[in-house]
Protein backbone atom coordinates (compact mmCIF):
# COMPACT_ATOMS: atom_id res chain seq x y z
CA UNK A 1 0.00 0.00 0.00
CA UNK A 2 1.39 3.44 -1.16
CA UNK A 3 0.69 6.59 1.06
CA UNK A 4 1.14 10.30 0.62
CA UNK A 5 2.99 11.48 3.75
CA UNK A 6 5.22 8.48 4.89
CA UNK A 7 7.04 5.33 2.92
CA UNK A 8 6.16 1.72 4.63
CA UNK A 9 8.15 -1.17 4.10
CA UNK A 10 7.98 -4.42 5.56
CA UNK A 11 11.52 -5.91 5.94
CA UNK A 12 11.45 -9.33 6.66
CA UNK A 13 10.27 -9.63 10.32
CA UNK A 14 10.30 -5.93 11.20
CA UNK A 15 7.99 -2.90 9.58
CA UNK A 16 9.53 -0.05 8.87
CA UNK A 17 7.55 3.73 9.08
CA UNK A 18 9.56 6.63 7.53
CA UNK A 19 8.02 10.49 7.64
CA UNK A 20 8.09 11.97 4.44
CA UNK A 21 7.17 15.24 4.51
CA UNK A 22 10.91 17.20 3.69
CA UNK A 23 9.57 19.76 2.81
CA UNK A 24 7.74 20.91 6.26
CA UNK A 25 10.22 19.09 8.43
CA UNK A 26 8.05 16.07 8.53
CA UNK A 27 5.36 18.04 10.39
CA UNK A 28 2.49 16.20 11.60
CA UNK A 29 -0.48 17.12 9.40
CA UNK A 30 -3.52 14.93 10.06
CA UNK A 31 -3.73 13.03 6.89
CA UNK A 32 0.42 11.96 7.84
CA UNK A 33 -0.88 10.81 11.27
CA UNK A 34 -4.15 8.90 9.40
CA UNK A 35 -1.36 7.19 7.42
CA UNK A 36 0.66 6.12 10.49
CA UNK A 37 -2.64 4.63 11.68
CA UNK A 38 -3.09 2.54 8.59
CA UNK A 39 0.77 1.27 8.15
CA UNK A 40 0.33 0.49 11.76
CA UNK A 41 -3.05 -1.85 11.28
CA UNK A 42 -1.60 -3.42 8.79
CA UNK A 43 1.76 -3.96 10.70
CA UNK A 44 -0.20 -5.69 13.63
CA UNK A 45 -2.31 -7.80 11.60
CA UNK A 46 0.39 -9.31 10.05
CA UNK A 47 1.37 -12.02 11.98
CA UNK A 48 5.15 -12.34 10.57
CA UNK A 49 5.70 -8.15 12.15
CA UNK A 50 7.30 -8.34 15.13
CA UNK A 51 8.75 -5.22 16.00
CA UNK A 52 8.03 -1.95 14.17
CA UNK A 53 10.74 1.47 13.57
CA UNK A 54 9.48 4.42 13.13
CA UNK A 55 12.21 7.26 11.58
CA UNK A 56 12.60 10.67 9.90
CA UNK A 57 14.87 12.08 7.81
CA UNK A 58 18.61 13.19 8.35
CA UNK A 59 17.29 16.51 9.59
CA UNK A 60 14.11 15.99 11.65
CA UNK A 61 12.52 13.42 13.27
CA UNK A 62 9.45 15.64 13.23
CA UNK A 63 9.41 19.04 13.82
CA UNK A 64 6.12 18.99 15.42
CA UNK A 65 2.60 19.02 14.78
CA UNK A 66 1.65 21.14 11.75
CA UNK A 67 0.99 24.57 12.64
CA UNK A 68 -0.25 25.87 9.72
CA UNK A 69 -3.29 23.28 10.31
CA UNK A 70 -4.51 24.33 13.49
CA UNK A 71 -3.49 28.25 13.27
CA UNK A 72 -7.30 29.36 12.53
CA UNK A 73 -9.02 26.68 14.78
CA UNK A 74 -10.99 27.83 18.52
CA UNK A 75 -11.91 26.24 21.17
CA UNK A 76 -15.50 24.71 20.53
CA UNK A 77 -13.03 23.53 16.98
CA UNK A 78 -10.74 21.19 19.22
CA UNK A 79 -12.72 20.37 21.85
CA UNK A 80 -16.12 19.14 19.78
CA UNK A 81 -13.58 17.26 17.46
CA UNK A 82 -11.26 15.93 20.39
CA UNK A 83 -8.18 17.20 18.63
CA UNK A 84 -4.93 15.35 18.87
CA UNK A 85 -6.56 12.29 20.26
CA UNK A 86 -8.28 10.41 17.24
CA UNK A 87 -4.93 9.08 15.70
CA UNK A 88 -2.31 10.73 17.51
CA UNK A 89 -2.43 7.52 19.99
CA UNK A 90 -2.17 5.23 17.98
CA UNK A 91 1.51 4.62 18.10
CA UNK A 92 0.87 4.20 21.76
CA UNK A 93 -1.74 1.86 21.69
CA UNK A 94 0.32 -0.40 19.28
CA UNK A 95 1.11 -3.96 20.90
CA UNK A 96 3.97 -5.04 19.22
CA UNK A 97 7.05 -3.53 20.18
CA UNK A 98 8.34 0.33 18.52
CA UNK A 99 11.28 1.67 17.85
CA UNK A 100 11.50 5.35 17.45
CA UNK A 101 14.82 6.03 15.62
CA UNK A 102 15.64 9.84 15.90
CA UNK A 103 17.52 12.06 14.31
CA UNK A 104 17.47 16.22 13.74
CA UNK A 105 14.65 17.57 15.55
CA UNK A 106 11.89 16.18 17.51
CA UNK A 107 10.22 19.24 18.62
CA UNK A 108 6.40 19.36 19.97
CA UNK A 109 4.48 16.23 18.70
CA UNK A 110 7.43 14.74 17.06
CA UNK A 111 9.01 14.88 20.83
CA UNK A 112 5.73 13.32 22.03
CA UNK A 113 5.54 10.69 18.88
CA UNK A 114 9.01 9.51 19.85
CA UNK A 115 8.25 9.08 23.57
CA UNK A 116 5.24 7.37 22.57
CA UNK A 117 7.57 4.32 21.17
CA UNK A 118 8.82 1.96 23.69
CA UNK A 119 12.49 2.23 22.24
CA UNK A 120 14.40 5.88 21.75
CA UNK A 121 16.94 5.46 19.41
CA UNK A 122 18.91 8.77 18.87
CA UNK A 123 21.37 10.14 16.43
CA UNK A 124 24.24 12.20 17.58
CA UNK A 125 22.28 15.07 15.47
CA UNK A 126 18.92 14.11 17.51
CA UNK A 127 17.57 17.35 19.12
CA UNK A 128 14.21 17.09 21.35
CA UNK A 129 12.29 19.98 22.71
CA UNK A 130 8.92 20.78 23.50
CA UNK A 131 8.60 24.44 22.52
CA UNK A 132 4.28 24.94 22.45
CA UNK A 133 4.84 27.61 25.07
CA UNK A 134 7.01 29.62 22.07
CA UNK A 135 3.13 30.00 20.21
CA UNK A 136 1.60 30.39 23.35
CA UNK A 137 -0.07 26.66 23.91
CA UNK A 138 1.64 23.62 26.24
CA UNK A 139 2.04 20.06 24.69
CA UNK A 140 -1.27 17.96 23.99
CA UNK A 141 -0.10 14.88 23.10
CA UNK A 142 1.73 13.86 26.33
CA UNK A 143 4.43 16.21 26.68
CA UNK A 144 3.49 17.60 30.08
CA UNK A 145 3.34 13.73 31.02
CA UNK A 146 5.43 11.35 29.63
CA UNK A 147 8.46 14.13 29.61
CA UNK A 148 8.04 13.77 33.45
CA UNK A 149 7.76 10.38 33.62
CA UNK A 150 11.11 9.74 31.71
CA UNK A 151 13.11 12.95 32.87
CA UNK A 152 11.78 13.91 36.03
CA UNK A 153 9.41 17.00 37.04
CA UNK A 154 12.40 19.76 37.37
CA UNK A 155 13.81 18.94 33.81
CA UNK A 156 10.45 18.37 32.48
CA UNK A 157 9.06 21.93 33.95
CA UNK A 158 12.31 23.76 32.53
CA UNK A 159 12.07 22.27 28.74
CA UNK A 160 8.08 22.86 28.75
CA UNK A 161 8.55 26.42 30.29
CA UNK A 162 11.39 27.59 28.48
CA UNK A 163 11.06 25.91 24.94
CA UNK A 164 14.81 24.33 25.31
CA UNK A 165 16.23 22.23 23.44
CA UNK A 166 17.89 19.10 24.44
CA UNK A 167 20.64 17.43 22.51
CA UNK A 168 21.27 13.39 22.75
CA UNK A 169 23.66 13.26 25.61
CA UNK A 170 21.81 15.12 27.77
CA UNK A 171 18.60 13.05 26.63
CA UNK A 172 20.44 9.94 27.55
CA UNK A 173 21.72 11.12 30.77
CA UNK A 174 18.36 12.15 31.44
CA UNK A 175 16.53 8.92 30.80
CA UNK A 176 14.93 9.94 27.69
CA UNK A 177 16.76 7.94 25.17
CA UNK A 178 17.96 4.12 25.11
CA UNK A 179 21.28 4.59 22.90
CA UNK A 180 23.17 6.93 21.30
CA UNK A 181 24.80 6.16 17.83
CA UNK A 182 26.51 8.09 15.00
CA UNK A 183 23.98 9.51 12.52
CA UNK A 184 24.96 7.68 9.87
CA UNK A 185 24.76 3.98 11.29
CA UNK A 186 21.17 5.12 13.30
CA UNK A 187 19.25 3.15 10.99
CA UNK A 188 21.68 0.55 10.89
CA UNK A 189 21.98 0.02 14.22
CA UNK A 190 17.81 0.21 14.24
CA UNK A 191 16.75 -2.17 12.56
CA UNK A 192 19.39 -4.12 14.02
CA UNK A 193 17.46 -4.04 17.72
CA UNK A 194 14.58 -4.57 15.67
CA UNK A 195 15.38 -7.62 14.30
CA UNK A 196 16.85 -8.64 17.70
CA UNK A 197 13.41 -8.43 18.99
CA UNK A 198 11.51 -9.72 16.24
CA UNK A 199 13.79 -12.92 16.85
CA UNK A 200 12.04 -14.01 19.56
CA UNK A 201 8.71 -14.99 20.35
CA UNK A 202 6.09 -12.54 19.47
CA UNK A 203 3.37 -12.87 22.00
CA UNK A 204 6.21 -13.13 25.03
CA UNK A 205 7.68 -9.29 23.15
CA UNK A 206 3.93 -8.42 23.72
CA UNK A 207 3.96 -9.37 27.54
CA UNK A 208 6.85 -7.85 27.88
CA UNK A 209 5.74 -4.64 26.59
CA UNK A 210 2.64 -4.02 28.40
CA UNK A 211 4.39 -5.45 31.85
CA UNK A 212 7.07 -2.71 31.42
CA UNK A 213 4.36 0.00 30.57
CA UNK A 214 2.07 -1.05 33.68
CA UNK A 215 5.10 0.33 36.01
CA UNK A 216 3.69 3.39 34.99
CA UNK A 217 0.29 3.17 35.97
CA UNK A 218 0.61 0.93 38.90
CA UNK A 219 1.98 0.88 42.13
CA UNK A 220 4.62 -1.03 43.10
CA UNK A 221 2.33 -4.14 44.49
CA UNK A 222 -0.18 -4.14 42.09
CA UNK A 223 2.78 -3.86 39.34
CA UNK A 224 4.53 -6.76 40.77
CA UNK A 225 1.49 -8.80 40.55
CA UNK A 226 0.26 -7.92 37.40
CA UNK A 227 3.99 -8.96 36.14
CA UNK A 228 3.94 -12.66 38.44
CA UNK A 229 0.63 -13.27 36.35
CA UNK A 230 2.06 -12.31 32.92
CA UNK A 231 4.86 -14.67 33.95
CA UNK A 232 2.71 -17.45 35.04
CA UNK A 233 0.52 -17.27 31.47
CA UNK A 234 3.72 -17.43 29.61
CA UNK A 235 3.70 -21.36 30.60
CA UNK A 236 0.26 -21.67 28.16
CA UNK A 237 2.34 -20.78 25.36
CA UNK A 238 4.27 -23.21 23.01
CA UNK A 239 7.03 -20.76 22.66
CA UNK A 240 8.08 -21.29 26.53
CA UNK A 241 8.22 -24.98 26.42
CA UNK A 242 10.40 -24.72 22.76
CA UNK A 243 12.41 -21.61 24.42
CA UNK A 244 13.31 -23.45 27.81
CA UNK A 245 13.55 -26.52 26.39
CA UNK A 246 16.06 -25.39 24.01
CA UNK A 247 18.18 -24.05 26.94
CA UNK A 248 18.48 -27.36 28.65
CA UNK A 249 19.41 -29.23 25.19
CA UNK A 250 21.92 -26.08 24.54
CA UNK A 251 20.24 -25.34 21.17
CA UNK A 252 19.00 -22.35 19.32
CA UNK A 253 14.99 -22.27 19.93
CA UNK A 254 12.95 -22.20 17.01
CA UNK A 255 10.02 -19.76 18.19
CA UNK A 256 6.39 -20.73 16.63
CA UNK A 257 4.97 -17.17 18.01
CA UNK A 258 2.11 -19.18 19.39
Amino acid sequence: MTYENIIAEKKGNVGLITLNRPKALNALCAALIDDIGAALDDFESDDNIRAIVITGSDRAFAAGADIKEMADYDYMDVYKNDFITKGWTRVASCRKPTIAAVAGFALGGGCEMAMMCDIMLAADTAKFGQPEITIGTIPGAGGTQRLTRAVGKAKAMEMCLTGRMMDAEEAERAGLVARIVPADSLMDEAMQLAEKIASFSGPVSMKVKESVNKAYEMTLTEGLMFERREFHSTFALEDRAEGMKAFVEKRKADFKHR
